[in-house]
């Protein structure tokens, strides 16, 4: 019997049908399996498997009506066997595709479908009951990135990476004694090729099975749930892999994608780009977002590449690309699905979250769809990421005359609902380290970094660490190795680490650094522009909750006796001093506190005398605040 309604069909063909994976693809009963494919253009569908000897023809499936969907059921087939859909293409071409709703697929570089039932026993409940308060706005999320497949190995096994069992026995742990409230994985989608990191996708309702089975994967979700951590996962739905098995030319045509390569393929990435105006490839996407909160129960999606999505004229050269109907650079189909698919996921799984990756100035990115905007939850702040390290790689003695970089963030901090994203990305492709970016000897780049972190933890906006960071990594990341974790049998590199560490603990504990993070409420200037000492120091506020006073030295001269005002008197005590000797600073300070017991200073109605650290981040809060 058919799993597709008359109404299935009519939602399919209207583009707002937004839980196809459980109507398309291969569903298993104990007599076989249900399957269904959308191939319009096909003249003929079957399935070949070991089951029937990967015969063209075997078991034919029969069209449904017009609606370009073709269904049948297979006999005798379990969990485990392997399939593929041979498809007669439009111009008699024969064939052999994935299933692009499949559960399961082989590990590359083999390429079959894998017959495959999603049950599993969640023990979950308690975190999927609280995920809304723990994931608003005004709550603390201090993200790890993560990269599964490179975070460790197993050296006496050829250095083969930890599964999703394995990981679940130790990453949890980790990220909860680390103080991280979400970690976010890289895409674990399944993908032909390994050195795309996960993003270029063939199976988009499918974890890579490098790693184990779905069920190791929602064991790894469940575990990280049951310490309180939320789980993030990167969801790509910008562009997707050309590999002949996959989605491009599905049934001889381009289904999937844009015909014209001046909208169907992407430049910078030799990858097929959808067609984002067909209501099925909408119904497609839609659905691959919401089946991983539906049934992997993550918490937020990360949409990688949204900016390459909203500009027809993205990374496209004059003559390159076509104008939308009124002549300008907006992908409209583009923005249509993007609102959509926020106005679902909102609707339909509360408490989750949407995070864009979006690298422009595209105004309302994480504004509700109803004032105009795109209705993402949060997106990165790509632009602090990229002023800021700039900043860092001036040598100290140059960075009065830069001291507009650490500023102008100011300008825009709450235009937007910001992630400060310290990713991937700028730890690749001869970029370097963190720790090679800073500027020094070896003592001045390990407290460079130590600043950065400060100034990142304590600046307005949720925060986000890629692996290695932590550990002040010197090489940069290589997806085919592990991290360097014997570094921490060094102090310098297990001084960071603390560091981090006690950042998140703050980061935590204080309502100031969290409370207000996308309210300009929560942001004052103290000083912003001793460009001429490259100082800065900064309130964070939240209702009913303590300041917070982050001032940063960005130079290796202390700065004794400098004076900043507060709004109140009494004792101010340091809640973190990234030049402690703990975390593999000189120990200089404020021997953990001063007094607020100056007159009238600036705009305060008080004040209080530091010694700022070199290369360093000092956090003071009232006393009760302790």
């Amino acid at each position: 019997m058919s799993r597709l309604s008359d109404d299935d069909l009519y939602l399919f063909g209207e583009g707002t049908h937004f839980e196809l994976y459980e109507k398309l693809g291969a569903h298993l009963d104990s007599a076989g399996a249900q399957v269904a494919v959308w191939a319009p253009n096909a003249r003929a569908v079957s399935v070949i498997g070991d089951f029937n000897g990967w015969r063209r023809g075997h078991t034919p499936l029969r069209p449904r009506g017009s609606s370009g969907i073709w269904e049948g059921f297979v006999e005798g087939v379990r969990g485990g066997d392997l399939y593929k859909f041979a498809i007669d293409g439009a111009d008699g071409e024969a064939l052999e595709k994935a299933d692009p709703y499949g559960f399961f697929h082989e590990t590359p570089p083999k390429t079959a479908s894998v017959f495959w039932d999603l049950s599993f026993e969640w023990h979950d409940e308690a975190w999927l009951a609280a995920r809304a308060e723990a994931q608003g706005h005004d709550r603390p999320m201090n993200i790890y990135e993560v990269h599964l497949g490179s975070w460790r190995v197993v050296p006496e096994e050829g250095g083969r990476p930890l599964g999703y069992r394995e990981l679940a026995e130790v990453l949890p742990a980790y990220l909860k004694e680390m103080g991280f409230t979400h970690v976010e994985l890289m895409p674990v989608m399944e993908h032909p090729f390994g050195g795309s990191w996960g993003y270029q996708i063939t199976g988009y309702f499918a974890p890579t099975s490098r790693l184990g089975t779905p069920q190791d994967l929602m064991h790894l979700i469940d575990r990280l749930h049951q310490e309180g951590i939320g789980v993030i996962l990167d969801w790509v739905p910008a562009h997707f892999a050309t590999d002949a098995h996959g989605l491009g030319r599905f049934d001889g045509t381009h289904l999937y994608e844009h015909a014209d390569p001046r909208q169907g393929f992407h430049p910078d990435w030799t990858t097929y780009i959808f067609n984002y105006g067909r209501h099925e490839v909408r119904s497609f996407l839609i659905s691959s977002a919401a089946f991983w909160i539906d049934r992997y129960h993550v918490d937020a999606l990360r949409v990688d590449g949204v900016a390459s999505m909203l500009y027809l004229d993205y990374s496209r050269k004059e003559g390159e690309w076509i104008p939308n109907a009124h002549g300008g650079r907006e992908n409209l189909e583009a923005i249509s699905l993007l609102q959509k698919l926020n106005e679902h996921l909102y609707g339909a799984y509360p408490g989750i979250q949407t995070i864009a990756e979006e690298s422009t100035a595209w105004p309302g990115v994480s504004r509700p769809v109803h004032d105009g905007g795109l209705g993402f939850g949060f997106k990165w702040d790509m632009g602090w990421m990229h002023d800021t390290l700039a900043y860092f790689r001036h040598d100290p003695v140059h960075r009065r005359y830069h001291h507009k970089e650490l500023t102008f963030r100011a300008i825009y901090a709450f235009d937007e609902n910001f992630v400060l994203p310290l990713s991937h990305d700028e730890v690749v492709h001869g970029k370097g380290s963190l720790l090679a970016k800073m500027p020094g000897d070896e003592w001045q780049r390990f407290a460079n970094l130590r600043l950065l972190f400060g100034h990142m933890w304590g600046s307005p906006g949720k925060t986000l660490l890629f692996m290695g960071g932590e550990i002040a990594q010197g090489r940069e990341w290589s997806h085919e190795g592990s991290l360097d974790w014997h570094l921490l049998d060094e102090a310098a590199h297990a001084g960071i680490q603390r560091l981090v560490q006690r950042l998140g603990e703050v980061c935590r504990q204080q309502p100031a650094l969290y409370r207000w993070d996308t309210d300009p409420r929560g942001f004052q200037w103290v000083v912003a522009d001793d460009a001429e000492q490259s100082c800065l120091a900064y309130l964070r506020h939240a209702p009913d909750a303590p300041p917070v006073l982050v001032a940063c030295n960005f130079t290796p001269v202390p700065r004794r006796a400098y004076r900043l005002g507060v709004p109140q008197d009494g004792v101010w005590r340091e809640l973190v001093n990234t030049d402690a000797e703990e975390y593999g600073g000189s120990g200089m300070g404020n021997l953990g506190a001063v007094r607020a017991d100056g007159g009238a200073h600036g705009a305060f109605p008080h004040s209080l005398s530091l010694t700022l650290p070199p290369l360093a981040a000092v956090f003071l809060a009232p006393d009760r605040a302790r």
